[in-house]
């Protein structure tokens, strides 16, 4: 899925991705901390914005989200796939749908339940399917 365009207040972290050779969420989930202070340094590119990118991306390729879907989660406070699994469905879609209101006002379409929770369900499945150290 292409990365690009990415809201515009990302805009010089996009031209850092594109001059990286970054065009992707897969490319972008798959960049180690190294690789993103090398992409942001010089070009005005915010080293932790690169970083929720990062996040948004895992969260992205990992549960097969929507950018904007994974955008909510994190600003909801959930950066990865074991802490959507082990969430209160109830508290975390109270707290993205109050998240969508401020955002977007009163028109905004809500996440529904039953949407979150098969995210839950996705994000639990991959959090078994991985070993254990």
């Amino acid at each position: 899925m292409d990365l690009f365009p990415l809201p515009a207040h990302f805009s010089r972290e996009a031209e850092r991705l594109r001059a990286a050779g970054i065009g992707t969420w897969h490319q972008l989930a798959a960049l180690d901390q190294d690789a993103l202070v090398r992409i942001g340094r010089g070009g005005g590119a915010s080293e932790a914005r690169l970083i929720r990118l990062r996040g948004q991306a895992r969260l992205v390729v990992a549960l097969d989200l929507l950018p904007a879907d994974a955008a909510l989660l994190l600003h909801a406070g959930i950066a990865t796939a074991r802490g959507l699994a082990n969430a209160d469905p109830h508290r975390l879609l109270q707290q993205i749908n109050r998240l969508q209101r401020q955002l977007i006002g009163r028109s905004a379409v809500l996440l529904e339940l039953s949407t979150l929770r098969r995210w839950m369900r996705q994000a639990a499945a991959l959090e078994a399917s991985r070993p254990t150290n």
